[in-house]
């Protein structure tokens, strides 16, 4: 097995006690502590002692027996979350349970703070809630406005552990709270239990500068350790990295936390991105194994398409259209939750035809492998065939595909709706994974 290679080299971020004591003490600004500067002392000084000693989790206890390391110090914060995760599992797997379906609410403004005014994702929130329960299911509302309104209430943002090793991902997320940076009123141990207990999942959002909005955004990142995260932190001693390579090197399973649960989008915007922010959203939750709830189930369209802003509600009010359309995915995503209960999944048991170890490239850069059209490529580079048409959704992390942003040419697409295998490989020269021109053989590797 490779030697885990840990990589050092960016500048350091210790704080002195000066500035760390300047910057604490500017939280308490309001004139209304002003005459309590001997409490703020005692308190900033308790303070710089647990930053300067790195007590990111302060309150901890034993792992015990169901744990790798039964002695290791796992912290409370992370215990009292997994419990919440475990409860919802079983809530989510109880048969004598409603189905449970989480809307969320993915628009940043409320109107008690700076807006003054709620969101159009708020009123399709409302306006899909009804039929959910009209349909017997229970619902969960998640509103991520609360970040931007309510006093903590934080998601801070992914700190990329899974990229220096998946096992270094814990789920649930054991990043925060951090008490010794001020890392803490973090919401996502709150959210996980929202997302295991669902059985069907509807986001609603805007579009911000065509992207996903900051809370929404914040969510999605941290939600990484449910795709393929290690539920044990004592199997890498918290965040260890050379120990979470080493055991990620071995075999990680990468456990799909949230499998088999059925989404709806709608995303909207003014004038232009709905479309990419919807299908952006569409192809995370597919990658974590989500199901889609099938075309009606996702949307994404204009209200008040280049109109003032200043007018946008009565937009809406006035779009009936649009607003059957959000009635729409409710519809199909509670629709096919209802055929969950009765359908087996077509796919259950199948294989990939092919599938390349890192290895296994690593010793011949230059064989060929035979992908069907709807298998997923387990290389380096992480291509993605796609059932239906051949299209790259992830190319190489080191290089641009060779065939194109992210599709192939008309040719292999028509072959590929023939039943014809695709030949894919390596460049040795670029690092990329590359599809041979118009070559389709049926021969495996």
């Amino acid at each position: 097995m490779t030697e885990p290679d840990v990589r050092k080299g960016m500048p350091p971020v210790k704080l002195s006690r000066e500035e760390f004591e300047d910057r604490y003490r500017s939280r308490f600004i309001d004139p209304a502590f002003a005459s309590l500067q001997r409490e703020l002392d005692a308190i900033t000084g308790a303070a710089w002692d647990a930053y300067s000693n790195s007590r990111k989790s302060p309150v901890t206890r034993k792992a015990g027996p169901d744990f790798a390391d039964p002695d290791y110090d796992l912290a409370v914060d992370w215990l009292v979350a997994r419990d919440a995760i475990e409860e919802a599992q079983q809530r989510h797997d109880d048969p004598n349970e409603r189905p449970r379906i989480l809307v969320i609410n993915g628009s940043s403004r409320n109107e008690h703070t700076c807006p003054g005014e709620m969101s159009k994702s708020w009123r399709m929130v409302k306006i899909a809630e009804p039929c959910f329960h009209e349909m017997g299911f229970a619902v969960d509302t998640l509103d991520l406005s609360r970040v931007t309104s309510e006093f903590g209430k934080q998601i801070h943002p992914c700190k990329s552990c899974v990229s220096t090793s998946m096992a270094l991902c814990h789920w649930p997320c054991s990043c925060y709270p951090n008490y010794s940076l001020g890392q803490i009123d973090d919401w996502m141990n709150e959210i996980y239990p929202l997302w295991v207990a669902a059985h069907g999942v509807m986001i609603i959002t805007p579009v911000s500068w065509y992207q996903a909005p900051t809370a929404l955004k914040a969510m999605i990142d941290r939600l990484v350790c449910a795709d393929g995260g290690n539920p044990d932190p004592s199997s890498t001693h918290g965040k260890t990295a050379k120990e979470a390579k080493a055991l990620e090197l071995k075999g990680w399973p990468y456990p799909k936390h949230l499998k088999g649960r059925y989404f709806g989008i709608v995303s909207h915007g003014d004038s232009i991105g709905a479309e990419t922010v919807r299908r952006s959203i569409a192809d995370w939750l597919i990658d974590m194994e989500l199901i889609s709830a099938g075309g009606r189930a996702e949307t994404d369209g204009y209200v008040g398409y280049k109109k003032p802003y200043a007018t946008s509600h009565e937009d809406f009010d006035e779009d009936k259209a649009f607003q059957e359309e959000v009635l729409n995915v409710a519809r199909a995503l509670g629709a096919a939750i209802e055929l969950a209960g009765h359908l087996e999944d077509p796919g259950k048991g199948l294989r990939p035809a092919t599938e390349v170890s890192i290895g296994q490239f690593a010793r011949a850069p230059n064989q060929l492998i035979t992908i069907r059209r709807s298998d997923i490529c387990r290389c380096p580079a992480f291509c993605c065939l796609r059932t239906g048409r051949v299209t790259l959704s992830r190319v190489s992390r080191s290089a641009p595909c060779l065939s194109g942003a992210y599709g192939l040419s008309p040719d292999m697409d028509e072959a590929a709706e023939k039943g014809h295998h695709t030949q894919v490989a390596r460049d040795p020269t670029l690092g990329a994974l590359r599809m041979r021109d118009a070559q389709f053989a049926s021969r495996t590797p």
